[in-house]
């Protein structure tokens, strides 16, 4: 039943996903979106691929920041490994979760700490979301008078308060006690007690403010990576406008797209970016064209990844040695 159950969500993100492109693709001229995109300019395109690369790197060293400090030490290929598997099925599992999971899965499996390992991938997450609203606020802070849409900062609002309602249950004991007694289900005990033993190791970061310090600063800079590579796509198409708008618009996308009802957040990112740009005058298939081209790289990374981790499936199976502590 629980299979049946994992089966059929995935089919109603997929279909999410699908009905999405379809009604894009019907709002667009197709003939004039490939040809916006066979024009761009290849060399601003690489170096918008580059950025996206430091991305990936960023996020990488973020979460082997948080393994180390939890004292689980690995080499950094192992980590590599881990991550690229994340990278690779959250292209076609329920947005970034379906990645988070499988990476969890992976290194809990190999160090035999499953709740410090999940703790770290939660925490890089939730750094991430952190990074993310810091990013909103201080763009709307610096380009205000070139927001005049109530609907922008509506938004920004909404994922603030959504932040603060994460961090509340996950670093305020009160808060999270009284969550965790509204689980009344017979059947939530193994729940119940997994969420006590992650909230145990997430409060270990309380007396490690060092780290939690550098991980944001690693966050705002994957944030702001994410918008600038946007730009430089955009200028690749020949759209020339404020950078300040990328930088108000693309963690809204985000945090939108990070919702687990499609896959990937494919047809979710191109309907909220044609959404939020046409605000300031950008057509339907010039937004259209950046957000495929951005997924292009999503698709060509992710795959990479994916690739990294089946060539190195006998290794992790040969591994007999216990990973050192």
């Amino acid at each position: 039943m629980k299979v049946f159950k994992k089966i059929v969500s995935i089919l109603l993100r997929i279909s999410v996903s699908i009905i999405l492109l379809i009604f894009l693709f019907k709002q667009v001229d197709k003939k004039s979106l490939f040809e916006i995109i066979k024009n761009a300019n290849p060399l601003l395109l690489l170096l918008a691929a580059f950025i996206f690369f430091l991305v990936y790197v960023l996020c990488l060293f973020r979460w082997e920041m948080l393994l180390r400090a939890l004292k689980i030490h690995l080499p950094l290929k192992r980590v590599i490994i881990s991550a690229a598997g994340g990278y690779f099925f959250s292209l076609f599992l329920p947005s970034t979760i379906g990645g988070d999971l499988m990476r969890s899965i992976d290194l809990a499996t190999h160090t035999k700490r499953p709740h410090e390992v999940i703790a770290t991938v939660l925490l890089d997450r939730v750094s991430g979301y952190v990074g993310l609203v810091l990013l909103a606020l201080l763009a709307v802070l610096v380009g205000r008078r070139y927001i005049n849409d109530k609907t922008v900062l509506l938004s920004v609002g909404i994922i603030t308060a959504i932040l603060i309602a994460v961090l509340l249950v996950l670093f305020n004991r009160f808060i999270y006690s009284k969550i965790n007694k509204l689980i009344h289900s017979p059947n939530a005990g193994k729940v119940r007690q997994l969420l006590e033993d992650l909230h145990d190791e997430l409060h270990y970061f309380k007396y490690h403010k060092k780290v939690i310090v550098h991980n944001l600063i690693f966050s705002l800079l994957v944030q702001a990576m994410s918008p600038l590579s946007f730009y430089v796509i955009a200028l690749s198409l020949g759209l020339k406008i404020n950078i300040i708008y990328f930088f108000i618009f693309l963690p809204i996308i985000g945090a939108i797209t990070s919702l687990p009802i499609s896959i990937g957040g494919l047809g979710l990112r191109d309907a909220t970016t044609i959404y939020f740009f046409a605000k300031v005058g950008v057509s339907r298939n010039l937004a259209f064209a950046m957000s495929l081209l951005n997924f292009f790289f999503i698709l060509a990374f992710g795959a990479l990844g994916g690739l990294i981790y089946v060539l190195t499936i006998h290794h992790r199976r040969i591994q007999h040695h216990s990973p050192r502590h």
